[in-house]
């Protein structure tokens, strides 16, 4: 069954009737409420945003449309999905709505597709779940939908396994899946919050496209207002399970109401307009000054000469890194941005000694990694700290904070007993949890205070140098902010340098005093901060900055109509 057989065959609401209307829904686990009389309505070809921080109810609320929500958990109010009534439905009659009134589209698309099926496979279930269909009608219709979502030669990858796709092709599959029974409404729960600023950029263009050529309607859920300022038409600001604002998009970000809508609007970091000089500028601010007198620079924390990393695994390699070289001074903050699989990463692991070079040099606080012994190098170790991107992972969960932060200061025998109980209080105090913290474990904690508690286990032995690999990344964006005041506040205190490894280029022009730009494993620029961002000598970098969305409807609908760049990598 083709796409236009299947639409032939549903009763489209008028283009200005609501999809979806939630009328005062409360959501309870037993006496506790966690929605609070929400009320939201969509309208044909309208997306809506759905902003909160975690925490907030905006997933739970999204679930509750398609009756998903998790066991023990209860519904009251009115939700209407066209001309049915979900609260109250029964499994029966909520089958056949799934994925034909409404479809959902998974964060995370590694959960979200089965790793042991090929993507066709999998699309062709879906379009049987939506009725009969022969088995090379699905196979035909499965490369029709990867065609749509922009899967590069379609008719091959249809048999791949996701394994063999890009972060956005699996995102791309997942939107294919909601696609196959052809949904009035699209419920899209935090879509590309893992992607790549340019895989991010391509995936919010697919949906624009999507719902300009379906007219669907479209329920967005986020926390990053820049995605909310380039997609949405209306935002329904949640706090606490409650809405605490509904504005048109243009109106909130110009005049919000609320003093929370406010608090998250300033705390969103944001990139300086690219000048109109370009090059030049940068050109000009990279001539070096001669002084008047010689001054004598420090050595620097960490040097990288001529840097190549070859991964190889049953007879392939993998070059990660191509001949790379920077520097790292005392108290300096140095920005790696790039692409996954730039190279970001090694880099920063390589730094550590945790990955071996394959040629060129590692010189860390002056000694080179290069052939030290393994009691060598983990003494050297004691001058360096990686803060991880995903701290769930980081932290046992069966393990005390005081376990967790006094482990580096056990290892290296550097406390024990009473004054180690006394550091792990202070370096608490220095994150700005109170001492008696020490006795919780990970799981009593929000995800801010476990990257605090990351930042104070990191800190334990006064490292010269910290490697921070995407340590934001999974935060909300007030509690982002709160870490990266943090950071700075704790870099003043310690002296310590860094090498910040991120995606996000809002966050690296905040934070760092230097950014290297990472293409396939190579620095293809590099230079203060403020000189890059503003005036870019290279297209990439160019690229990469025109795709971070900006918190701000109007500059973002200027980029939407300006011409389309060609994808940064293939299978973006």
């Amino acid at each position: 069954m083709s796409g236009s057989d299947m639409s032939a065959n549903k009763n489209y609401p008028a283009a200005d009737e609501n999809l979806l209307e939630i009328s005062d829904l409360v959501v309870r686990f037993g006496d506790r409420k966690v929605v609070d009389g929400v009320s939201v309505r969509v309208a044909r070809g309208e997306t809506v945003a759905l902003v909160g921080e975690s925490g907030s109810g905006k997933s739970l609320t999204a679930r509750a449309v398609l009756g998903l929500l998790p066991t023990g958990a209860t519904a009251t109010g009115s939700i209407r999905l066209t001309d049915t009534e979900i609260i109250g439905a029964s499994e029966d009659d909520l089958r056949p709505l799934r994925g034909t009134r409404a479809a959902m589209v998974f964060q995370e698309p590694q959960i979200a597709l089965n790793p042991v099926q090929r993507i066709g496979t999998q699309i062709a279930e879906a379009l049987r779940a939506h009725g009969r269909i022969g088995k090379a009608q699905a196979r035909a219709r499965a490369i029709d939908l990867l065609t749509q979502v922009g899967i590069p030669e379609p008719g091959k990858r249809v048999d791949w396994y996701p394994h063999q796709l890009s972060g956005g092709q699996k995102q791309r599959v997942v939107i294919a899946l909601a696609l196959s029974g052809d949904p009035d409404l699209l419920i899209a729960d935090e879509p590309t919050t893992a992607l790549d600023v340019t895989v991010q950029a391509e995936i919010l263009r697919l949906l624009r496209d999507i719902q300009r050529r379906n007219n669907t309607g479209v329920l967005f859920i986020t926390h990053n207002l820049g995605v909310v300022a380039a997609i949405a038409d209306r935002v329904v600001v949640m706090r606490a399970g409650a809405v605490v604002e509904t504005q048109p998009v243009r109106e909130l970000f110009a005049n919000p109401r609320a003093d929370y809508t406010r608090e998250l609007l300033a705390a969103v970091p944001t990139l300086p307009e690219i000048s109109a000089g370009g090059a030049a500028v940068a050109a000009v601010e990279s001539v070096p000054q001669t002084p008047a007198e010689p001054v004598a620079e420090p050595e620097p924390v960490l040097r990288v000469s001529d840097l190549s990393v070859v991964y190889r695994q049953r007879g392939k390699h993998f070059q990660a890194l191509h001949e790379v070289s920077l520097t790292v001074a005392p108290r300096e903050v140095v920005g790696l941005v790039g692409e996954s699989g730039s190279g970001k990463s090694t880099l920063g692991r390589a730094a550590l000694g945790l990955v071996p070079a394959t040629s060129g040099e590692v010189v860390l606080q002056g000694v080179a990694l290069n052939g030290l012994s393994r009691k060598e190098l983990r003494g050297l170790r004691k001058q360096v700290a990686l803060v991880h991107q995903d701290v769930t992972a980081s932290l046992d969960p069966r393990r005390s904070l005081a376990d967790s932060i006094g482990e580096p200061l056990r290892v290296h025998r550097v406390a024990s007993g009473s004054l180690l109980r006394a550091k792990v209080g202070d370096l608490l105090e220095s994150v700005r949890l109170p001492r008696d913290y020490a006795t919780r474990r990970p799981g009593e904690l929000s995800g801010g205070q476990r990257q605090r508690v990351a930042l104070a286990r990191a800190l334990a032995l006064a490292p010269r140098l910290l490697v921070a690999d995407e340590p934001t990344s999974a935060l909300d964006v007030s509690v982002q902010a709160q870490v990266l005041d943090l950071f700075a506040d704790l870099r003043a205190e310690f002296g310590f340098a860094c090498l910040f490894i991120s995606h996000d280029l809002a966050v690296v022009h905040e934070v760092a005093d230097r950014v290297a730009v990472l293409r396939a494993g190579r620095i293809v620029e590099s230079g203060l901060v403020t000189s890059v961002f503003q005036a870019p000598r290279e297209e990439y970098t160019r690229r990469l900055i025109d795709a971070v969305p900006a918190p701000d409807p109007l500059r973002a609908r200027r980029a939407e109509i300006s011409p389309t760049p060609a994808p940064l990598a293939l299978g973006a």
